[in-house]
């Protein structure tokens, strides 16, 4: 049986498939001169990268992972200035910032994690999906590319070690973002930006009156929080949760509801 990496045996096979017979052969047919170990050969694959993930706690995760999803729509519910915009600029930046504020919010709540291999789907369940349409199927499943994202974010903020106010203010700079397409208020969340940013360099300028780079390695890190996507979050610590329900609409009313 060949253990290689497929990414390895099949770029063989394809780039020279005379030359990979004949080395197989001679392979199979006596002693290597040189102990060549072809399964150690060094080689750049993304198989580790694809794979399918979940998480290792799952019940216990997505408890402390819902419980940090229910603070953060509950900080923009309470922003006042949030409050004062359109409706639907309202729900335009929810759907924009609600994954990058829950990053944060598991940075805050020191949420850690393992992940471990998807299981296989069964013979079964590939036999009754064939030809048929499926939601589980279409939707993107975690990635081990995906979680190290996650993972390398979370680390960063952890390393920064921010104050409750640092997280305050830097959440108010991700909430109030006016490169959101299609806003009403755009000129008016771009000051609202401005200001909790204010607010960021000075809380930093007191706490840390020696450190000049904070304030910069702050934003820096925080742009960290687009790379991850947001269906990497629902599909990792929500779907268990809430099924085929979409998560948006789940925020939406929790957002708006008096």
């Amino acid at each position: 049986m060949d253990n290689r990496c497929s990414c390895l045996a099949n770029s063989n096979r394809l780039s020279n498939p005379i030359l990979y017979n004949i080395l197989s052969q001679m392979d199979n047919s006596k002693p290597s001169q040189n102990n060549f170990n072809y399964n150690s050969a060094p080689h750049k694959c993304n198989c580790e990268l694809r794979r399918t993930v979940c998480l290792k706690r799952p019940a216990e995760i997505c408890k402390e992972a819902t419980a940090v999803l229910v603070k953060t729509v509950h900080f923009m519910k309470n922003l006042p200035a949030f409050n004062q915009l359109p409706l639907n600029d309202q729900f335009l930046l929810l759907k924009n910032c609600w994954a990058p504020l829950f990053i944060l919010g598991l940075a805050q709540e020191h949420v850690d994690f393992e992940v471990t291999d998807s299981p296989a789907d069964s013979m079964l369940k590939k036999i009754l999906l064939t030809g048929q349409e499926s939601t589980e199927m279409e939707r993107e499943q975690p990635t081990m590319a995906g979680v190290s994202k996650l993972g390398s974010c979370l680390k960063k903020f952890w390393t920064l070690d921010l104050s409750p106010k640092e997280y305050a203010y830097l959440k108010g700079t991700t909430i109030f973002n006016p490169d959101v397409p299609d806003l009403k208020a755009a000129l008016f969340v771009e000051g609202l930006q401005q200001e909790a940013q204010h607010a960021l360099r000075e809380v930093v300028r007191l706490l840390h009156p020696g450190d000049q780079e904070r304030f910069a390695q702050i934003l820096l890190t925080g742009s960290m929080l687009q790379s991850v996507t947001p269906s990497l979050i629902t599909e990792l610590f929500f779907r268990s949760v809430i099924g085929q329900t979409d998560l948006l609409e789940l925020l939406v009313d929790m957002l708006f509801a008096r």
